[in-house]
């Protein structure tokens, strides 16, 4: 029997105005996101809709934002397919959160505080050291590997192929683009992004992690969900903390994620948030499978009508 997957997105994603079209036309994602503001005691609706970008990219902003979008997303395909089911989630780095309170591993409001309090840690960690990042395309994960050897930086996320991210020092990411274009990188490209993520560089924000997470309930997920570090499924809820802290500084290996839940019987994915990035990684590593995305009004629609045939 065919499988369906829910996807959600990582940081980076996040856009001025995302989810605001959601809000104005459906009360379930008004009242989620009425009810994230009181949780989190700010308004971040008015940052997630109106802005400043400045503020809105902080990685303290973004992530809840990214976050709340997901989650909202997916109770309203809920609302317009009374029937749907999934049999397993993921998520990019951040969106593996939004993965396990979908599997009711992880309550919502709680997941809200933990990626508050991520973004919060992240972002000092990133404040304390001069990181980058950079996208290297057109190598594949041996080559990239040697990239990073030369240059003294980490393979970031493992996205699909031809699609690697490396992070480190700022100054050794440059060295690093160099490095790859010398062995045939047909694109290396510093990211704007606030620090390196997914690198040693993030270790600082580990122990913040861990003593929130250490507060909240994690119970069993209700269908597996797909870790980050491992590319395979969580094995129980006595891991699930463990894994998500180590996270932080872990390469995202993505593309094993997806082969996993294909290995798995998975033909469908429905990726949930803002943007469509998860998308144009599944074109890369599986064309046949089934992409469906909703991120506001017009996509849940489309969504909702190809769920509902």
């Amino acid at each position: 029997m065919a499988k369906t997957a829910l996807l959600f997105a990582g940081q980076g994603a996040q856009f001025v105005g995302m989810g605001r079209d959601l809000a104005e036309s459906h009360p379930t994602a008004k009242a989620l996101i009425e009810q994230a503001d009181e949780a989190l005691g700010y308004s971040l609706s008015e940052i997630c809709f109106f802005g400043p970008e400045e503020q809105l990219v902080r990685t303290e902003h973004a992530q809840p934002a990214i976050y709340l979008v997901g989650w909202a997303a997916l109770q309203l395909l809920r609302e317009q397919v009374p029937g749907l089911a999934f049999d397993a989630t993921a998520g990019l780095s951040l969106g593996e959160f939004t993965a396990l309170a979908a599997a009711d591993a992880l309550g919502f409001e709680d997941g809200l505080r933990v990626v508050r309090r991520r973004g919060e840690v992240m972002q000092e960690a990133c404040e304390a050291s001069a990181g980058g990042m950079a996208a290297i395309v057109g190598l594949d994960e041996e080559a990239v590997r040697s990239v990073c050897d030369q240059a003294d930086v980490s393979l970031a996320n493992l996205n699909c192929p031809g699609q690697i991210v490396v992070s480190g020092d700022t100054d050794k990411i440059d060295v690093a683009c160099d490095a790859a274009k010398t062995a045939g990188a047909k694109r290396a490209i510093p990211l704007p992004v606030a620090g390196a993520y997914h690198s040693p560089l993030m270790q600082p924000a580990q122990s913040g992690l861990g003593e929130i997470l250490a507060k909240v309930e994690l119970c069993e997920p209700s269908v597996p969900v797909y870790s980050n570090v491992t590319g395979q499924a969580h094995a129980n809820a006595r891991t699930i903390a463990g894994a998500m802290v180590e996270q932080v500084t872990s390469p995202v290996k993505w593309e094993a994620c997806i082969h996993a839940m294909i290995a798995d019987g998975v033909t469908r994915f429905i990726e949930l948030g803002p943007g469509t990035a998860l998308t144009g990684f599944m074109r890369r590593i599986d064309r046949t499978a089934e992409v469906l995305n909703v991120g506001d009004c017009d996509s849940l629609a489309k969504a909702a009508e190809a769920l509902n045939a």
